[in-house]
């Protein structure tokens, strides 16, 4: 079981989205995959991907404790958080494939037949207007989901507060807000992805605005570095019904235990891509669990990751649901071998293939290669 071969690949999608991918191979042949999605940011995933094999080629792939383990002060921050976090889902489908089970088997096995889901609506919205969402969000629930989630608010930031346009994208973001809980009505769950673009003060008076549309949750509201705002947030939150989410770039348990303890949040948001991969994603959860706080995986990029975080949801007990990115592209399924879990009708079933259960089609990154991406979708300013 020793480390042949670690290889990135990038893959593009559609002319506003690549997903990134790395590839371990064994000496006996075995091949796992993780996935490290990181928008605009490929470049520097490739190079830090590139680094792993000096270092693990000829390691054990079976000592994951000591080949995927999580520094939160690591100088290359969430790109390096993001290529061990793939690697560490790598070495579990390898495992997996090795004992001739699935992975939710190896991590104990399941507490749940199938995961629920929830459809993250924000990329395929081809108009952004809110009759654009309103379409999006009922396109959705016509395909089973009972929840959808929205980021109405992009590409607004605080400090441009002063700006003549800022009360104007305001407006239109609960616009955009009312029109989906129009369309879908009181008994569909609605969420609200604010991400981090208000200040501590613009995040309470989003809070107040976003109230008369009976949210579910209202999701990312401000930085993480500034818990005890968030702490006074979620208090906003609760007292009007709704729940506060977030948490999504965090890694590691030693990063999410202040916010843990903190009790920031109503429910934790570990992204398998960033956090660690399934050994870390598992502990943040049990440490949630005992603080008596949900999870729901953050899951907005490509089948790999949704195929990890179905086996990871299915083995966790306080995982509520996971999020799914619906509508962005058919090669969700297309650049894919063997089982993916169904990322439409609101459900996933588990897998029942050994490992992960499904494999990157071979040669899909040269077929279709991962580019630059001129300026990042929506806002120059994330990079």
């Amino acid at each position: 079981m020793r480390i042949a071969r670690i290889d990135f690949a990038g893959v593009n999608v559609t002319p506003k989205t690549n997903w990134s991918f790395l590839r371990v191979t064994t000496e006996d042949g075995l091949s796992g995959i993780g996935e490290a999605t990181l928008a605009n940011h490929e470049g520097a995933l490739a190079a830090e991907a590139e680094r792993l094999p000096r270092a693990l080629v000829g390691a054990d792939a079976r000592v994951r404790n000591t080949l995927t383990r999580v520094l939160p002060h690591a100088p290359a921050g969430l790109v390096r958080h993001a290529v061990l976090s793939a690697l560490d889902q790598a070495l579990w489908d390898i495992d997996g494939q090795r004992a001739g089970e699935p992975i939710h088997l190896r991590l104990g096995g399941a507490v749940r037949d199938s995961v629920a889901l929830y459809a993250n609506i924000n990329r395929g919205v081809a108009e952004r207007t809110p009759t654009g969402f309103a379409v999006a969000a009922r396109r959705a629930v016509a395909d089973g989901f009972a929840a959808v989630k929205l980021a109405p608010f992009d590409p607004l930031v605080w400090e441009d507060a002063s700006s003549p346009h800022f009360r104007a994208s305001y407006a239109q973001g609960l616009d955009r807000v009312a029109a989906v809980r129009e369309a879908v009505g009181a008994g569909i769950g609605v969420m609200v992805d604010c991400h981090w673009r208000f200040s501590a003060g613009g995040a309470a008076a989003a809070i107040a605005d976003l109230a008369r549309f009976s949210l579910h949750w209202v999701e990312c509201p401000v930085a993480e570095a500034n818990l005890a705002a968030i702490r006074r947030l979620r208090g906003m939150a609760n007292d009007r019904g709704m729940r506060l989410a977030g948490a999504e770039t965090l890694a590691g348990l030693a990063g999410f235990a202040p916010v843990i303890a903190a009790e920031a949040y109503d429910v934790l948001m570990p992204d398998i891509k960033y956090c660690g991969g399934h050994e870390e994603m598992r502990r943040i959860a049990a440490l949630a669990q005992v603080h008596g706080i949900e999870i729901a995986p953050h899951n907005p990029t490509g089948p790999v990751c949704h195929a990890h975080s179905v086996h990871a949801a299915a083995a966790i007990p306080n995982a509520a649901m996971l999020e799914v990115q619906f509508g962005e592209t058919p090669l969700f399924n297309g650049i894919m071998d063997g089982e993916v879990p169904a990322a439409t009708g609101g459900r996933a079933t588990l897998p029942c293939s050994p490992g992960l259960g499904c494999s990157l089609r071979a040669g899909i990154e040269a077929e279709r290669p991962w580019v630059p991406m001129e300026r990042a979708w929506l806002d120059p300013r994330l990079g």
